[in-house]
């Protein structure tokens, strides 16, 4: 969709964001539903990049969001920072239209600009690979609860950012 905008967020848009992501995860059998709730805690913590906090504008109507908060992976002797996408959110009616797509695109570009070097993103095995994500455990890294392993993805986003890291994600307390 070429009329599509993606901007930083404001505060302006907070309510309507939260909507927006409890509404694109109504009818997801795989979720909790309870996303909306995960981006207001994690605004509120040292965790968020408001520059890594974008949505997707069509004609003044947000139909997208997406966010990136820092986590860090630690091997016991080192800790390696990161980035976690979660979640990503279009409207329903607004879904399969590449407006997701959009959204990961721009913000690996901005979480590049910012020096970010990696993310970790637990999701759909189908859906992530076409952005570049393999699945973590080829970097070692392991998400700290028990998920399938073809769910839990990386990506570098500088070229070996991930070849001398290896451990378990930590996720901001907000996560849980």
């Amino acid at each position: 969709m070429d009329d599509i905008s993606i901007r930083q967020e404001l505060d302006a848009d907070h309510e309507r964001v939260e909507k927006l992501v409890k509404s694109a995860f109504e009818h997801v059998d795989e979720s909790d539903h309870q996303e909306h709730l995960l981006v207001a805690k994690l605004r509120r913590s040292s965790a968020f990049i408001p520059e890594l906090s974008l949505v997707a504008e069509l004609k003044d109507q947000l139909v997208g969001h997406i966010l990136l908060t820092t986590i860090t992976i630690d091997d016991g002797d080192a800790v390696h920072n990161s980035l976690a996408l979660a979640p990503v959110s279009v409207l329903p009616e607004y879904q399969n239209l590449g407006i997701g797509s959009q959204l990961i695109e721009v913000a690996h570009q901005k979480a590049r600009a910012l020096g970010y070097q990696s993310i970790i993103v637990l999701g759909h095995e189908n859906y992530y690979p076409r952005f570049g994500y393999v699945q973590a455990h080829h970097f070692n890294v392991a998400l700290p609860f028990d998920v399938p392993k073809e769910n839990c993805f990386a990506i570098e986003l500088t070229t070996n950012a991930l070849e001398k890291v290896s451990g378990i994600v930590k996720y901001p307390k907000e996560f849980y």
